[in-house]
């Protein structure tokens, strides 16, 4: 079968299993000039079995990815044996630190029927079930060690990669959190990289002086309860801490 002919083979079959799945589900094909596009898809496959061993033997040259409105995202892709039908596989949402897949199994991906419906029907009762229930604990997973923010004050958790975390946080401070540079995760959890202190303090600086417009204090604190001793606190580098390794093994 020519290239033209598999990947419209792959697209057309996507297009209907994200129709059949349950929930609102939509299909984006990637073609083989997207190296970046499916390199970062390898690269959160959420898989160590039949996908991951696929991959290692055959280099993704294109894929269909489903995504639904919370974030989760499923991999469409070829399969390379003398079978018909197709691969598909859990992606792991890239906005969620490495520490909350510790401890969390893998999603493993499933061989589908060349028909996409009766595929829908293989999702749905198996890996989308198994997918749901490790995004949830990888979800809740992230949100562990973040001091709770209250109405009248963000609570900033320092990270173990040097990192402020924020959470639950109103919508007005919310606003205020991503206009200086936080990034709202899947888990609703609002994070403030530590890569560069200088340009993180200025963040925290300005995110205090225009919290504290609002009537909303803002304090650090340390996952073990210990708050520094600031309103509109200016932020020193925090305590060397090496990063922690990837958890969410491929």
């Amino acid at each position: 079968m020519h290239d033209h002919e598999n990947s419209e083979r792959l697209a057309s079959y996507a297009d209907v299993l994200a129709s059949e799945l349950p929930d609102s589900w939509t299909s984006a094909y990637l073609p083989p000039e997207h190296k970046d596009d499916l390199a970062e898809l390898v690269d959160r496959i959420w898989d160590l079995d039949l996908v991951a061993e696929a991959l290692a033997h055959h280099p993704l040259q294109q894929a269909a990815v489903l995504a639904r409105s919370d974030g989760a995202r499923l991999a469409v892709l070829h399969r390379h044996d003398e079978r018909d039908g197709f691969l598909i596989a859990a992606v792991a949402p890239r906005d969620l630190p490495d520490e909350a897949y510790r401890g969390v199994s893998e999603p493993n991906g499933i061989a589908l029927t060349d028909d996409p419906f009766l595929g829908a029907e293989q999702v749905a009762g198996d890996l989308l079930a198994r997918y749901d229930i490790a995004l949830t604990q990888a979800r809740h997973n992230a949100a562990q060690g973040v001091q709770p923010s209250q109405a009248d004050r963000v609570v900033l958790t320092w990270q173990p990669d040097g990192g402020l975390a924020a959470s639950p946080v109103g919508e007005q401070a919310g606003s205020v959190l991503t206009a200086n540079g936080f990034v709202r995760d899947s888990a609703g959890v609002y994070r403030l990289n530590g890569d560069d202190t200088t340009t993180q303090a200025r963040a925290v600086r300005q995110t205090g002086r225009q919290l504290e417009a609002l009537g909303i204090d803002t304090v650090l604190q340390h996952p073990s309860g210990r708050i520094a001793p600031a309103t509109t606190p200016a932020v020193a580098a925090p305590a060397p801490a090496s990063r922690a390794s990837t958890a969410r093994t491929r």
